[in-house]
């Protein structure tokens, strides 16, 4: 089992900048997808970003060119920066880490509030 921790959200005005961390209880060495995703009210749960292990990313089109992932394995961590934030990033963020090997397995963390205000 792995835990996911995120911290990084808050209140920020729009154009401002916010970064996201993830820390897992377990190590992330091996085949996996660690990633955020996004769930604003009354909506469904979407992605923002994944990176896989070979440093692999991908973005949702709303937020190429304005957020960024990275990770630190030896940290077991993801980051997002987001920068230029506009009020319809606003939404719960949850991190995910999608395990192939070794083990397989699916983790989320408790997610963190990111509002942007106009």
């Amino acid at each position: 089992q792995v835990q996911l921790v995120e911290s990084g959200g808050g209140l920020v005005q729009a154009g401002g900048s916010l970064r996201l961390s993830c820390a897992a209880s377990r190590s992330t060495v091996g085949k996996n997808t660690m990633g955020w995703y996004r769930q604003a009210p009354g909506k469904q749960r979407e992605l923002v970003a994944t990176m896989g292990d070979s440093g692999s990313t991908n973005y949702a089109d709303s937020v190429k060119g304005r957020f960024t992932i990275s990770r630190d394995n030896d940290k077991n961590t993801v980051y997002l920066q987001m920068s230029n934030l506009k009020p319809e990033d606003t939404a719960v963020y949850y991190c995910n880490l999608h395990k192939i090997w070794p083990g397989r397995g699916d983790y989320w963390g408790q997610g963190t509030l990111v509002t942007v205000s106009s």
